[in-house]
């Protein structure tokens, strides 16, 4: 399968402007592993709730592995004609991670320990309500996959993010933990098709401004 060629990033807006779901994609195009790991690398430098980075990437690269996938994604062509496909899951255990996160920012001096002692007091007290759990691992993963996708189309690929799958079988198939909730599927690849025409909102629809 041919390489695609490294596309200079792009300015920001020409990305927002320019992102479009793409279903159709040239199946010969590979995408390298070092180019996967940028693009998450960026993804994860998202905003997330206590910065506790509630997501965790499933990156389904090859053929043989998307081929897994396609039936679960009720046999969605682009499952298999993607470079890659990208499951952006939501950690239902997002409190595991204060430590890692808080503690070097304590051993570096930035933080006192009794700062880190209290957030982590406020994390362990919001985790004991189950609706907010699963209501913060889709909101936060939601937004490093929105990232996700800003960051392939500056580096020149095309993506569709995918809410028609059967989570329970993709966990099964793919032994995801029940740490971990399936948000969306993110196809990645180059397009072979224009995007479908779509339509937006006028602003005065989806906006409400207070004032006073």
């Amino acid at each position: 399968m041919g390489n695609a060629i490294h596309t200079p990033a792009k300015d920001f807006f020409t990305v927002i402007n320019e992102r479009q779901s793409t279903r159709k994609y040239d199946p010969n195009v590979s995408i390298s592993k070092e180019e996967l790991r940028e693009i998450i690398e960026l993804a994860g430098k998202a905003p997330s709730a206590w910065n506790l980075q509630h997501w965790h990437f499933v990156i389904i690269h090859g053929k043989e592995a998307q081929q897994r996938l396609y039936p679960i994604a009720y046999h969605q062509q682009q499952i298999v004609d993607a470079s890659a496909v990208i499951a952006v899951l939501g950690d239902l255990e997002a409190n595991r991670n204060t430590d890692a996160v808080y503690d070097p920012l304590v051993n570096e001096g930035v933080m006192a320990t009794e700062i880190k002692e209290r957030i982590a007091q406020q994390i362990e007290a919001a985790y004991k309500n189950k609706e907010y759990v699963r209501d913060a691992a889709f909101s936060n993963a939601s937004l490093a996959a929105m990232q996700l996708m800003l960051a392939a189309t500056a580096k020149g690929w095309a993506t569709c993010p995918i809410g028609g799958f059967n989570a329970e079988q993709f966990k099964q198939e793919f032994h995801i933990s029940d740490r971990y909730i399936p948000v969306m599927l993110i196809t990645i690849g180059k397009s072979i098709a224009p995007a479908r025409r779509t339509t937006r909102l006028p602003i005065e629809a989806i906006t409400t401004w207070v004032e006073r």
